[in-house]
Parts: structure tokens; C-alpha cells; sequence
């Protein structure tokens, strides 16, 4: 049986080996990680700042810009300092707070994502109900669940992880410390009970997204029944790019968590890790802008020069 060893730090995945290439990478992520800062932030400020955005639709988006905030800072400035000091090092503590916030937001944003789907439903299948199911309590309640869920899950899976004697090495062959990475490095018989945890997790998140589903369906149904092409066109425009963001983030996290030992490579791994650990926080402020012209018109009045530059 291989040696159980005590862990210090653990190597991260790099991006590239020549220095050139990392300075590439580096440039990209800046660049990308300022595009969502300045993305979400403009959302959160356009909701806080304009009453006529104080709803619960509006509400949730302001959820979901902090959640993406939160989740893009914790993986990708690490990545875009190793790259900048030509270094692959994160220290244990630092790798067992990268997992525990990462799973916080990422657990907290997919439950939030389960709750928009829910106001849009109320929104258009029961409209005369809107009010009483979706007031200001109900709304904070539903968010004080996504956020407390989404702690909860990652102190049982940083805790079931970081337990775990490792024998295999200390070299994750990803760029953030990712769970399946870290329990690749635990001795063969000691990660069972984590790998029980993620499972359960998973059934909560099936759970999750079969209630998004069905909450679609009826959307759908109920739309199409509509008989204005305008009142159809509206309804759409609030609900596909919801529904655009979540098969993105379900898609993707499905395929790292389910898919098979034999097409699994350290080059796969990165890109779908990409896709849905820094893509999703960096493009929904641009696809929750994009067909929304109420956000679009406070997005307008928090920067008036812009009318005067592009009237």
C-alpha cells in the first residue's frame, strides 16, 4: 500500500510551460475576469439604484450577479497569479478554502437558479398569485435557503475531503483544487464516504434541475396558449435567457461529475472546467442584458453621458 503522507501544498494544473504562453493566459484572464466584474457589478447596481427594478425576478438576477462575483474570484485570480509568478504552488489551507468557497457559490447559484425558475413560473402561470406567493418576506426567505444550502454543502464536502489521508501524490491535475481532482490523491479505500456525499449531492441536484424542467414545461404551455404575438415575444424574452444560463451550468457540471474514467484527460478536464467554473460568471450579466430592456433602459440612466455619446 502506498505511503500516507502529510500535505503541505498542492500543485495546480498549469496552463502553459513557456513563459510567453503564461503571460498570454494571464492577459486573457484579466481580461475576462474585469469583463465580470464589470458586468455583475453594473447589474448589481442597476437593480439596487432603480425602484422599478425592486421585484423579485430583479431580486433573484442580484443573487445571481454576487454568486457569479463570488465564484469567478475564487478560482481564477490563484490562476492568474501562478501564471504571473510562474508558479503552480497553493498551500493546503488555501486548497481547502478554494474548495469550500467555490462549492459554497456554485451550490448557492444553482439553488438560486432553481428559484428563478420558480418566480418565472408564478410570474406567468399564476399571475393573480404573484404577489402573495413571491412578496418581499417569501423572496428573502427563498435566498437566505439557496445561500444556507449552499454553505451547508460545502462544509459536508470540504470536511469529508480534507479528512482523508492522501497517498497518491499532492499534484491536481486541474487549476483550482476541484473534489474529484483532490480524492484522485486519497489512499484507495478512505474515500468512500465522500464519494456517498457527492453522490447525495447529486441527487439533490437532480432533484433541482427535474423541478426546473417541469417548471418549463408549464411555462412553455402556458405561453404558446397566449394570443398576442407581443405578449409571447415578452414572455420569452425573460424566461430563454434563464433557461440559456442554467442548461450551460447543468450541462457542464453534469459532464465533470458523471463522466467516464475512460475520456476523462487533463486538457478536458480544463476546458469543461473553464466552461463552468469562469464562463457562466463572465457571460450572464451579457445574456441577462441582452433581451431585457428594462435592464438595459437602468442600465442607460446609471451612465447619462452614454445617451449623449450614442443617442
Amino acid at each position: 500500500m502506498p505511503n500516507i503522507s502529510s500535505v503541505s501544498e498542492f500543485l495546480l494544473l498549469a496552463f502553459a510551460d513557456t513563459r510567453e504562453l503564461q503571460l498570454l493566459h494571464f492577459a486573457l484572464f484579466l481580461g475576462i475576469y474585469l469583463a465580470a466584474l464589470l458586468g455583475n457589478g453594473l447589474i448589481l447596481s442597476a437593480v439596487a439604484c432603480h425602484h422599478r427594478l425592486h421585484t423579485p425576478m430583479y431580486f433573484f438576477l442580484l443573487n445571481l450577479a454576487l454568486l457569479d462575483v463570488g465564484c469567478i474570484s475564487i478560482t481564477l485570480p490563484k490562476a492568474m497569479a501562478n501564471d504571473l509568478w510562474d508558479t503552480r504552488a497553493i498551500s493546503y489551507q488555501g486548497c481547502a478554502a478554494q474548495v469550500f468557497f467555490f462549492l459554497f457559490f456554485i451550490s448557492a447559484e444553482y439553488y438560486n437558479l432553481a428559484i428563478m425558475a420558480y418566480d418565472r413560473y408564478v410570474a406567468i402561470c399564476k399571475p393573480l398569485h404573484y404577489g402573495s406567493l413571491l412578496g418581499s418576506r417569501a423572496c428573502a426567505q427563498m435566498a437566505a435557503a439557496a445561500w444556507g444550502s449552499g454553505f451547508l454543502n460545502a462544509v459536508l464536502h470540504t470536511a469529508n475531503t480534507f479528512s482523508l489521508p492522501l497517498c497518491q501524490g499532492n499534484a491536481v491535475e486541474q487549476f483550482f483544487c476541484e473534489i474529484p481532482h483532490i480524492l484522485k490523491l486519497s489512499c484507495s479505500d478512505s474515500y468512500l464516504r465522500e464519494v456517498w456525499a457527492v453522490l447525495f449531492s447529486i441527487l439533490l441536484a437532480f432533484g433541482c434541475f427535474v423541478f426546473i424542467v417541469l417548471s418549463y414545461v408549464q411555462i412553455f404551455r402556458a405561453v404558446l396558449r397566449m394570443p398576442s404575438s407581443q405578449g409571447r415575444h415578452n414572455e420569452f424574452s425573460t424566461c430563454l435567457p434563464h433557461l440559456a444560463v442554467v442548461s450551460l451550468f447543468i450541462s457542464t457540471a453534469i459532464f465533470v461529475y458523471l463522466k467516464p474514467p475512460s475520456i476523462s484527460s487533463p486538457s478536458l478536464d480544463l476546458v469543461v472546467a473553464l466552461l463552468y467554473s469562469v464562463v457562466p460568471p463572465a457571460l450572464n450579466p451579457l445574456i441577462y442584458s441582452m433581451r431585457n430592456q428594462e435592464l438595459k433602459n437602468a442600465l442607460r440612466t446609471l451612465f447619462p453621458y452614454i445617451l449623449l455619446k450614442h443617442p
